[in-house]
């Protein structure tokens, strides 16, 4: 299972992600794809990003606690943290 948030993202790459995950909500996209499926589409997001553009890919994994994995790319308002083998996510105070 995986989740991808972007933000600020273009319709164009949007698009291309709902041929391979569904897209609940505006820039929220989920499902079942396999590892491989997964690092291309993340390599597709990150590679035409926008300097204002920004993305989290959540996805499971069985080598950690927590059961998933994340990873960032671009520019988010939230920074991840790996604390001993555990994600937090640090939102910065204003």
């Amino acid at each position: 299972m995986i989740v991808m948030v972007l933000e600020r993202v273009s319709s164009g790459k949007r698009g291309q992600l709902t041929r391979w995950l569904l897209e609940p909500k505006a820039g929220v996209f989920v499902g079942n794809v396999s590892a491989r499926v997964r690092d291309r589409l993340w390599q597709m997001i990150c590679k035409g990003m926008e300097p204002d553009n920004g993305g989290i890919l959540i996805y499971s994994t069985s080598d950690n606690e927590q059961g998933f994995s994340m990873r960032i790319h671009g520019n988010t308002n939230r920074t991840l943290i790996e604390l001993d083998g555990l994600y937090l996510v640090k939102i910065p105070s204003k």
